[in-house]
């Protein structure tokens, strides 16, 4: 098992993701619950193919955080 990051976007229709660790896999939905769930669906098969395809894996090395800014 890999954790990787998603970034969840609002939009005006819903929701989008990305992984910044797999590019070109996205997802986008009406609910934040459909769009990971997607998404998570998105990433195992691009990882899949990827090993199908005898194409490097790619590791999980993106991190997020948050800061508090004064405004």
């Amino acid at each position: 098992m890999k954790r990787y990051l998603v970034i969840l976007e609002k939009t005006e229709t819903g929701f989008s993701a990305y992984s910044p660790d797999v590019p070109g896999c996205i997802a986008t939905g009406p609910t934040r619950e459909l769009v990971e769930s997607e998404m998570r669906s998105a990433i195992r098969f691009h990882l899949e193919s990827l090993r199908r395809d005898g194409e490097p894996v790619p590791e999980p090395t993106t991190d997020a955080t948050y800061l508090d800014v004064a405004v």
